[in-house]
């Protein structure tokens, strides 16, 4: 191998392991006994007004598994409270019912809510039957809008995936208005049995966000601003078994004007 292609590899190394460690600079590991959470996020555009909210569009992300390496157990809730200058609002957005994702593949739910679809990514779980050796599941994962109900908005996760067999999981996410220090929404996610209770998460990433119009006037169902250059958010996990991790993680943004 001739030396420039030598030096073009190494090149190309480099800059594979540096997109690597910053993708992931924002990543936070949490532990309690033998389970690991990997939490990672963030919003786009990073770049936000000091005094005014302006469209975003917020990244989620997290894995779990255990230390030594056993099937981890099913998640059952997350609740996490988010900074106060984030804001949702689904007013004037086409809602979809809980009943009209049930048993449905991916592609005849879009095509059923395409109209209340705000994000979209993928997902995966580990399945373990008795006395079988674990296998993972993983599929799309998109996000409708459930609609307004007072005080809260409902955020339905639909999660379709081909094996043990095609199975359909809806999520439902209730998030509320709160005033609580830094924090003013909060969301709570409970995730149904997965495999009737053989499947535990173990990765997820999604996006959200989505800009329509409402009685003529251009809307986005998240906007944020920046008057401080960091914003918080803070919650918990609950697993079976009674394991809980407490999560708090912290993020950078740019104010401008």
């Amino acid at each position: 191998m001739s030396k420039p292609m030598i030096r073009a590899i190494a090149v190309l190394v480099g800059l594979i392991l540096i997109l690597a460690i910053g993708g992931f600079a924002a990543a936070k590991m949490i532990r309690e006994g033998n389970i690991v959470v990997r939490d990672n996020g963030g919003i786009s555009p990073t770049r936000l007004p000091r005094h005014e909210q302006a469209p975003i569009t917020a990244l989620i992300a997290g894995e779990v598994e255990t230390v030594d390496g056993s099937h981890p157990p099913a998640l059952k809730t997350v609740a996490i409270d988010i900074d106060r200058t984030i804001q949702l609002d689904a007013k004037g957005l086409s809602a979809c019912r809980e009943g009209q994702l049930v048993g449905r593949s991916t592609s005849i739910a879009k095509k059923v809510c395409r109209e209340a679809i705000v994000g979209s990514g993928e997902g995966e779980a580990e399945v373990a039957f008795p006395e079988q050796k674990p296998f993972d599941a993983h599929g799309p994962l998109v996000l409708f809008n459930g609609g307004v109900h007072g005080g809260s908005t409902l955020l339905l996760g639909h999660f379709y995936a081909p094996v043990p067999a095609p199975t359909a999981i809806v999520i439902p996410v209730k998030l509320t208005h709160i005033h609580r220090g830094h924090f003013g929404l909060r969301a709570v996610a409970r995730i149904p049995a997965i495999a009737g209770g053989a499947g535990s998460a173990t990765r997820f990433k999604f996006k959200v966000g989505r800009r329509f119009a409402s009685k003529g006037r251009p809307e986005s169902y998240l906007t944020a601003s920046c008057p401080t250059g960091r914003y918080y958010t803070e919650g918990k996990a609950t697993f079976t078994g009674g394991t809980t991790l407490n999560i708090a993680h912290a993020f950078n943004c740019t104010p401008t004007g």
